[in-house]
């Protein structure tokens, strides 16, 4: 049991860890976000893909072992306690837990055992006995089965899931990584609340599956992810998205929707790159913050570009809506602000598993905790019946309803 309680602790350190920093990320990505120090610890613990990594799987690995070996050893012991709490020969030549000081005729102590609600009884050469709900004495071995069932669904499920994200605006489609299907973003809503704040983000999308020519179609928002083809579909979060119009010459060249942190190349000079830093519909310049966004409302859209020329940047500036940007011949205007989406898209094969395995585990709490054993026997002794009792879990709850089936009277404490 120790052992097991080490490892656990182990494994929710490791999860804890692959929760807060941020999974399958490069080297520089680490280095920018913390320090290079803690970039270079965090690829050689394997901390950047905690869940594939040699020693979550080894933790994983004995702690199954663990649980394994536990209900194996328990089993022979188990199921000797199981049958002999039906025997009605270790009971009936013993005084119970609790015992009644009165002696019954045979019908009152039938009686108390029906009150009691034991349906079968078995009756000896002068005994009765009567026993109920053994399958409570399998409630921590069926607990540590689920444990073991919900580990390995989660550890396999950590190992084999795949993760994508896709962001796009109303009416795009965009392909699911390297799967065969596209996901297509029918329509993206938010909702709002009397006083203008966020109340929900909605999303209804529809999954072509390129291989067999099927579709399904769902809606998903925060906390309601849909499901198609065993993929699990999140509302993760949303952004801005802009027109992005070029001229050359006064003549309409391209137009385009790209989203914040995305960029267009110039038609017919492609090493002439736009791309939009963020968006700021009730722009404000901060003399000591710089460019920020008074309210959520489009009341003054700003925004912040950076314009790139072989890979060198020539400039970075927030262009309001009424503003041109002029690039030599070219002219660059943006409008049309909206929102899109982000989707988080999940397939993991063990959930099912993991699931089984919490069903199981909360089936062994229900039996530890709910269901009670307890036995009850009658000796004569001259024609009359002595009332005997245990239950080991009952405490004085099983006394009290004993003896108050036996005299008829509520029991003072």
């Amino acid at each position: 049991m120790q052992f097991a309680l080490i490892l656990l602790l182990l494994l929710v350190l490791a999860c804890a860890g692959g929760s807060f920093i941020t999974q399958g990320q490069t080297y520089e990505w680490y280095a920018a976000q913390y320090s290079e120090r803690a970039a270079g610890a965090i690829i050689a613990l394997g901390l950047d893909h905690v869940y594939q990594c040699w020693w979550f799987v080894a933790i994983t690995a004995f702690l199954c072992l663990n649980l394994i070996a536990c209900n194996l050893v328990r089993l022979p012991s188990l199921l000797k306690r199981y049958r002999q709490a039906g025997e009605a020969e270790r009971y009936v030549h013993t005084a119970g837990a609790v015992s009644a000081e009165e002696p019954l005729d045979e019908e009152q102590a039938r009686k108390v055992f029906s009150d009691l609600g034991f349906r079968q009884i078995t009756q000896g050469e002068g005994f009765l006995f009567a026993a109920r709900n053994r399958a409570g004495f399998w409630g921590a071995w069926v607990c540590h089965l689920g444990i073991l069932i919900l580990i390995i669904g989660f550890g396999f499920g950590q190992m084999a899931k795949e993760t994508y994200m896709v962001y796009g605006l109303p009416g795009q489609s965009k392909a699911i990584g390297d799967t065969s299907y596209i996901l297509t973003i029918d329509d993206f809503s938010i909702g709002l609340r009397e006083d203008d704040t966020v109340e929900q983000y909605t999303s209804r999308l529809t999954v072509h599956n390129a291989s067999d020519g099927t579709s399904q179609s769902a809606e998903a928002s925060v906390n309601a992810p849909a499901d198609m083809y065993g993929m699990r579909f999140y509302q993760n979060s949303t952004g801005w998205a802009a027109r992005v119009n070029i001229t050359e010459n006064g003549e309409p060249l391209q137009s385009e929707v790209i989203c914040v942190g995305e960029y267009v190349s110039v038609e017919d000079k492609p090493d002439l790159v736009v791309y939009l830093n963020a968006f700021y519909p009730d722009y404000y310049l901060d003399p000591g913050q710089g460019p920020m966004s008074l309210s959520s409302k489009i009341n003054n859209p700003a925004y912040l570009y950076s314009v790139f020329y072989m890979g060198q940047m020539l400039g970075m500036n927030a262009l309001l809506e009424t503003e041109e940007l002029t690039i030599d011949e070219y002219t660059v205007t943006f409008s049309e602000p909206q929102n899109f989406t982000i989707i988080q898209i999940k397939k993991d094969p063990f959930t099912f598993l993991a699931l089984i395995g919490g069903l199981v585990t909360l089936l062994g709490l229900v039996l530890a905790f709910y269901i009670q054993y307890s036995a009850v026997w009658a000796v004569e002794e001259n024609g009359k019946w002595t009332m005997h009792g245990t239950s080991p879990k009952g405490g004085v709850l099983f006394r009290d309803r004993f003896l108050r089936a036996v005299t008829g009277k509520e029991q003072e404490n």
